[in-house]
């Protein structure tokens, strides 16, 4: 199962990974970082599918897609 860590203390609060995810995992949170921003975090980890688009929009590159060994096809070509 891909495990999706975000380092809240880098975040800026752009939500451009929260919009990106095609699962929904990700929103905003309520509370605020070391920064002054609310910050993205994982709600709904068990849908992610490890496509890393949310750490790939991610501009303060704050967002980790660790998928353990498991290599998913996206595409049947």
């Amino acid at each position: 199962m891909p495990r999706v860590t975000i380092e809240k203390d880098r975040c800026k609060g752009c939500s451009l990974c929260v919009e990106a995810c095609p699962q929904q995992v990700l929103e905003m949170s309520l509370d605020i970082n070391v920064k002054g921003y609310f910050y993205a975090r994982p709600v709904r980890a068990h849908h992610c599918i490890g496509c890393r688009v949310c750490a790939i929009t991610c501009p303060d590159v704050a967002i980790e897609v660790a998928v353990h060994g498991t290599l998913y096809h996206y595409f049947d070509y």
